[in-house]
């Protein structure tokens, strides 16, 4: 019998040892907005699929872009649905998998000001051109009576990284300001005409945190992790919005229809509810994975992410997807081959 049992206790061994060492690694790279968010949910789905272990670098959308193209990284993620151009330069193309809905927020530091502020987008434009200087300017007082503002200087901070936070910012400046439009574009890298740059959405608030008079931009959820101040912003519909789980879902609510390559922008969406700095934010997964197990991991993280993923959205200070996009982006998953 223990002839018999040994060999049965052998085979046993070698099959675990098979399947420790066929834990498969999955590397990513790219946005910062989400990572917060993807972190918790990399670490979820490991401990549901012990096999599986997703390493993901919060690099920028733009670093992120980079990677997949070079080939460096199983799928990247990003802020900015890729252009026809990156698309082209590209030997598999990537399927784009919208993930969750975001906040881009103005978040500020001025000494003596409790109260929360209120900006338009004429401020906010006029702020970042460099043309208003000081925070007791008219075109911010206005919006904001009986608010004491200091006559002091406006500190203004941006990214310093190529990035899809930035290419969010910028898209709705170039929609609500004509003169941002022609001067400087909308982009993941511009040619910023004023401010100093800090790295990724962490190293922003950083800088605002520690600078009286700074005001930046960052995802919903750094100003919310680092009890930051950030502004209501005036929406295309006249209303000063405050940024949230519920003006962020109108805002997707109230935009053009989602299109069938999800390459879309909902930037200064109508609705008297919608806060018109948000945005979806993307994976980015070539279409041809030949590795079959990897393949069929992603596909799994996929399905999970919008399924049971979607549920820790709100509590991180995004917006979960829409159903109707839930359901396309499922059909999507069986175009991975």
């Amino acid at each position: 019998m223990n002839k018999i049992a040994l060999p049965g206790l052998a085979v046993f061994a070698a099959l675990f040892a098979t399947s420790a060492m066929g834990a498969e690694t999955i590397n990513a790279a790219g946005a910062t907005f989400p990572a917060p968010i993807y972190q918790k949910w990399f670490g979820e789905f490991k401990a549901a699929h012990s096999d599986i272990q997703i390493n993901y670098q919060a690099i920028g959308s733009g670093g992120g872009i980079r990677q997949l193209t070079a080939g460096t990284v199983d799928f990247g993620a990003s802020d900015m649905p890729m252009t026809d151009e990156q698309l082209k330069e590209m030997k598999i193309k990537p399927l784009h998998f919208p993930t969750v809905l975001g906040a881009v927020v103005l978040s500020y530091n001025v000494p003596g000001v409790s109260t929360s502020l209120k900006l338009t987008s004429e401020a906010i434009a006029g702020i970042y051109l460099g043309d208003i200087k000081k925070w007791n300017d008219s075109k911010i007082a206005s919006a904001n009576p009986g608010v004491k503002l200091p006559n002091s200087d406006i500190q203004v901070i941006h990214r310093s990284d190529g990035s899809g936070t930035t290419f969010i910012f910028t898209d709705y400046l170039s929609k609500v300001s004509p003169e941002w439009k022609s001067k400087v574009g909308a982009n993941t890298s511009v040619s910023w005409p004023a401010g100093l740059g800090g790295k990724g959405n962490d190293g922003v608030a950083g800088l605002v945190k520690q600078t009286p008079g700074a005001i930046g931009y960052v995802e919903l959820i750094y100003a919310v992790q680092n009890k930051m101040a950030f502004a209501d912003v005036k929406n295309a519909a006249g209303k000063f919005v405050v940024p949230s789980f519920a003006s962020v879902t109108a805002a997707a609510a109230n935009s053009k229809q989602m299109p069938a390559d999800f390459r879309v922008s909902i930037t200064d969406a109508p609705g008297a509810a919608s806060y018109p700095i948000s945005s979806f934010t993307w994976l980015l997964i070539p279409s041809e994975i030949k590795d079959a197990t990897k393949r069929r991991d992603i596909a799994e993280f996929l399905q999970w992410m919008l399924t049971t993923g979607q549920k820790d959205c709100e509590s991180l200070s995004y917006a979960p997807l829409p159903k109707s996009v839930v359901a396309k982006e499922e059909k999507q998953i069986a175009l991975i081959k």
